[in-house]
């Protein structure tokens, strides 16, 4: 009798502990999505803490405190959008797991911005308005401002819908909103606008149109040939060597020219050079990992694997170079107008500007990024490391046609046009060799119409989403941005 109160006793501190225990998987299961965010926010308040060391807490340099916040902001919105057009590809082909691109991108962003950053911007995106028509550096001060907070939210949005956008273009349509609201429209440089306009059809029409020829190239010497392996041997060494020639143009270009200027064609020869070396050192390599190798598809996945990994990591490293000027770019021209009072075109960037950018778009790829690299690889299309290879390629090729034409062109647009143009290829290639089959009298599984269009291989519904956040990212930022702007110079002349 007297082991039955005991009984009870523990019976009933079970039951607490297990209360204990369910409150605590609740606690963790709540906080899980508040994680993220979290450290998001330590490391804005770290830009905000780092800005006012360097500068104090003045009533004046307050604004530079607030600009580092925003600027720390818009580079995590960079790393969380952005980067997944660089390693989306190679995370949907399988050649690399989503912690392996993360840790790749992370590396090679902040080794682009900080290396190639350079030390000089141009602080007015594209030459969009014309810094000396401002009436005051304080005006300007807040045009910069504007254009940075909402160019911020508006890539923050896009994130959060799974559309990925042109944080050059966000940039460009919050300078341009601000201008307005500053100035009026005849601040604008509209022939630039134009320009950039025509971008918008241009980078992803010319990207997934190179991406589709090569992939029709693959498909024609290596996939549909009796010996696919005999045929890899032959070609995909050539094929490496291109993609080591363009990248290596591609580079001297565009992520290195902030350490030493090199015109088109001597990228270009460096470029030769380095595809032939490359082309080279293929041969062997390609030739031992094709030994005993089945004759299908899937052993050629296996060749194309590491050239992709390699691509990822190039673009990363070029896009970390090119594309930090997005996110320090209005700041430094804060911090330049603040310290000397005058409105510069051209500023130089303070090294803890180019970290707090560079450390921005590493944490937002950390934290939000596989939510884009999951759409980008894996949601537009179904890829393969070959599809992937096309689109990694048609994406350094691009820029550099580009370039030489003088077209300013989005790295985002190019490279998700070239998913796009990697799955209209496949679509139009699978309705061809259909006919081509009934034509010549073999009966294949008869399917419906509506079944047909529900087999499509591009995704229509993130096809017209994507295509619809594009269209507006110009104009959606320069709304927000003017609003801003007359927000701020009103609650100041106030």
């Amino acid at each position: 009798m007297s082991d039955a109160p005991k009984n009870n006793e523990w019976k009933t501190l079970d039951k607490d502990l297990g209360r204990i225990s369910q409150i605590e998987h609740a606690t963790t299961y709540v906080a899980r999505p508040l994680v993220a965010p979290g450290i998001a926010l330590a490391f804005i308040v770290l830009a905000g803490l780092t800005a006012a060391v360097f500068f104090g807490q003045s009533p004046g340099n307050l604004v530079v405190v607030a600009a580092a916040v925003f600027g720390a902001y818009m580079a995590l919105n960079i790393g969380a959008n952005d980067v997944a057009n660089n390693m989306g590809p190679a995370v949907g082909a399988n050649a690399l797991t989503m912690g392996g691109a993360i840790v790749i991108a992370a590396v090679c962003e902040s080794a682009g911005a900080l290396l190639a950053g350079g030390d000089v911007v141009s602080t007015i995106s594209k030459g969009i308005i014309d810094p000396s028509g401002m009436p005051s550096s304080q005006v300007f001060i807040w045009a910069m401002m504007a254009a940075l907070v909402s160019s911020a939210l508006w890539v923050n949005l896009a994130t959060w819908v799974g559309a990925p956008v042109s944080t050059t273009h966000s940039v460009v349509g919050g300078v341009m909103g601000a201008g307005i609201a500053a100035e009026g429209l005849m601040a604008v440089n509209w022939g630039n606008m134009g320009a950039i306009a025509a971008s918008w059809v241009i980078s992803p029409v010319l990207g997934g149109a190179i991406a589709a020829l090569f992939l029709a190239f693959i498909k024609a010497k290596i996939i549909y040939v009796d010996d696919k392996i005999a045929a890899a041997r032959r070609w995909v060494p050539m094929l490496v060597g291109i993609m080591a020639g363009v990248f290596a143009t591609y580079l001297a270009m565009k992520g290195l020219k902030h350490l030493i200027k090199i015109d088109l064609i001597t990228a270009l020869v460096i470029g030769a050079v380095v595809g032939i070396a490359t082309y080279a050192a293929s041969v062997p390599m390609i030739a031992r990992q094709s030994q005993g190798l089945e004759n299908r598809n899937k052993s050629l996945k296996v060749l194309f694997g590491l050239p992709l990994v390699f691509s990822a990591a190039l673009l990363s490293f070029a896009h970390g170079a090119n594309d930090v000027a997005n996110a320090v770019g209005p700041l430094a021209a804060v911090v330049s107008a603040t310290q000397s009072g005058l409105i510069e075109a051209k500023v130089a960037i303070p090294s803890w500007v180019m970290v707090i950018g560079a450390f921005g778009i590493s944490f937002g790829l950390f934290l939000f990024g596989p939510k884009l690299i999951r759409m980008v690889g894996s949601q537009i299309t179904k890829l393969n490391p070959m599809r992937a290879y096309c689109v990694a390629l048609s994406a350094a090729i691009t820029v550099i046609v580009a370039s030489w034409l003088g077209l300013p062109v989005s790295s985002t647009h190019i490279a998700v046009g070239g998913v796009f143009g990697v799955g209209f290829f496949r679509e139009w290639h699978a309705e061809r060799r259909l006919r081509l089959n009934l034509s010549k009298g073999k009966k294949g599984k008869v399917i419906a119409p509506e079944e047909r269009r529900r087999r499509k291989l591009v995704r229509r519904s993130h096809f017209m989403t994507i295509v619809a956040a594009w269209v507006i990212t110009v104009p959606a930022a320069a709304l927000m941005s003017a609003l801003i702007f007359l927000a701020l110079n009103g609650l100041m002349s106030a």
